[in-house]
């Protein structure tokens, strides 16, 4: 996506092939268990790939066939009218599938840039997998590309671009994989996504990026310019909440004074799947007074806990359960850092005794558990185990205009940390920055290591400044898979790295 050498584009490299990633050596720090060494990348197009897609297939699986149009349209914010890209909605219309089906999506694209796809969180066959320069080239503008793949774990997904900023504009939907033994906790569901929104109200996040490249981040070096208001900070968060500065958040596609409404009646038993597709900002919920236990981190089960707040980074989702109270009250989402918050009524008919400016205000004084500290069910936890190949990634910047890197690199897809299929791999991430990384592994879900003990498996993990996260997974699916953070202005900005299946 960013800092390719100057004489090759993103396509070009692609069609160079995976030779130029063993010619240029394999980069990685490995310990603990030795060394995966060199070796020829197993490329996206390798039969490798097609026979693990082959494995996860299942007999009598179903198909469901999805035609989508990426578009450049106008969105109601509540009251508030911004031009951007999107889906055709926002956020876009949820995909819903089983485990274990076969999902074929279409994608037309009439945007005036090229485009992509990435399905987050799921364990996909590596060609399907939405990064342009690694996996597959763009969809050029008016081209049409079709993504078809086996999903084969249950749980809360969704899908993004990965090109370029786009994802900060409205290009992102919902994909809930279900599980048909599952439900027996709740009666209903209700996906919430939230967002944070500036594009088609002045500025766009191109602008923004190029403008960060060109003079670096508010504060970095010259100080918050005269009449500009604070950058974002939290002491939650380990200092620097955000580069950004964003005129609203959004919960399901829609501000805080003008919310979607969820009819329902005391009682009832929700099951809130929350997906943080934000771009710089995380997000901390709750329902005031109303408490929630937590039952999945990315999809994936966890031994359940009851919380009265939770925090998101981008890209993070977290499924929790609530019983409806005898009165209408708000799932409200507070921007970490910001003073902004927005929110979804879970509506019995009744009116609230308390506005939601206050009980915000009440929320954002609640101590936040440590999300990375949840534990995953023994039916999905990897055991401990020493790992095969220890790679470190150390997250530091902003550098010189606005720089990100991983172990002093900018992102290259021709130098990757090498990995063999059947090893247990351990990351051990250091942040030497002053702000918070959302941490995501495509094509896997790894087990975060939380002070030695089993804590989630997730595909997304937020690593504070000046802290070490440990997360091990199981190398299971060939590939070269992309490793970043998932706040999309450091991932452009050189945040990225490929995890590469060699032989």
């Amino acid at each position: 996506m960013t800092a390719q050498p100057a004489s090759l584009g993103r396509r070009d490299l692609f069609r160079l092939g995976f030779g130029l990633v063993a010619a240029t050596g394999l980069a990685g720090c490995a310990s603990n268990g030795g060394s995966s060494g060199g070796g020829t990348p197993i490329g996206p197009n390798s039969p490798k790939v097609a026979a693990a897609e082959r494995a996860r297939q299942i007999a009598g699986a179903r198909k469901t066939s999805v035609k989508l149009a990426a578009v450049q349209s106008e969105v109601d914010l509540g009251g508030i009218t911004a031009s951007t890209w999107s889906y055709g909605e926002l956020p876009g219309k949820e995909i819903r599938i089983r485990r274990g089906d076969l999902l074929n999506v279409e994608l037309r694209n009439e945007l005036p840039q090229p485009t992509s796809i990435h399905w987050h969180g799921l364990a996909l066959r590596n060609d399907m997998d939405g990064v342009p320069g690694l996996t597959q080239d763009e969809i050029p503008a008016g081209q049409s590309f079709t993504y078809e793949f086996t999903a084969p774990d249950p749980g809360t997904y969704w899908f993004h671009p990965h090109s370029g900023v786009q994802l900060d504009r409205g290009l992102y939907a919902p994909l809930i994989v279900e599980d048909p033994e599952d439900g027996g906790n709740y009666d209903t569901e209700l996906v919430i996504v939230l967002d944070d929104w500036l594009d088609g109200l002045g500025r766009t996040p191109d602008a923004v990026f190029d403008e960060l490249r060109a003079n670096g981040m508010p504060g970095m070096d010259h100080g918050a310019m005269p009449g500009m208001p604070a950058m974002p900070k939290s002491d939650l968060l380990g200092g620097d909440a955000g580069d950004v500065i964003y005129p609203h958040v959004l919960a399901n596609g829609k501000v805080w004074k003008a919310p979607q409404t969820f009819a329902t009646k005391p009682g009832q038993r929700i099951r809130l799947r929350l997906i943080n597709a934000g771009a710089d900002t995380a997000f901390r919920v709750g329902v005031p007074g109303v408490p929630m236990t937590v039952t999945h981190a990315d999809g994936f089960p966890v031994m359940p806990v009851e919380l009265d707040v939770v925090l998101l980074g981008m890209g993070e989702r977290l499924d929790c359960v609530v019983t409806v109270p005898d009165r209408t009250v708000p799932v409200l989402a507070l921007a970490e850092g910001r003073g902004q918050f927005t929110q979804v009524l879970l509506s019995t008919g009744v009116a609230a005794s308390t506005d939601s400016e206050a009980l915000a205000t009440e929320l954002a004084k609640l101590v936040v558990p440590e999300m990375n500290a949840l534990r995953a069910t023994d039916s999905v936890a990897l055991p401990l185990r020493e790992p095969d190949v220890t790679h470190d990634l150390v997250l530091e910047g902003p550098g010189d205009k606005y720089s990100w890197t991983i172990n002093g690199k900018a992102y290259d897809p021709a130098d990757g940390l090498p990995i063999r299929s059947g090893q247990v791999v351990r990351l051990r991430m250091r942040n030497k920055s002053k702000m918070f990384h959302p941490m995501h592994v495509h094509g896997h879900t790894f087990q975060v290591r939380a002070n030695g003990k089993i804590g989630p498996r997730r595909d997304t993990a937020i690593v504070l400044p000046g802290r070490e996260l440990i997360v091990d997974f199981d190398a299971d699916n060939p590939g070269q898979w992309l490793t970043h953070c998932h706040n999309v202005y450091h991932g452009e900005a050189g945040m990225m790295a490929v995890l590469s299946y060699v032989e």
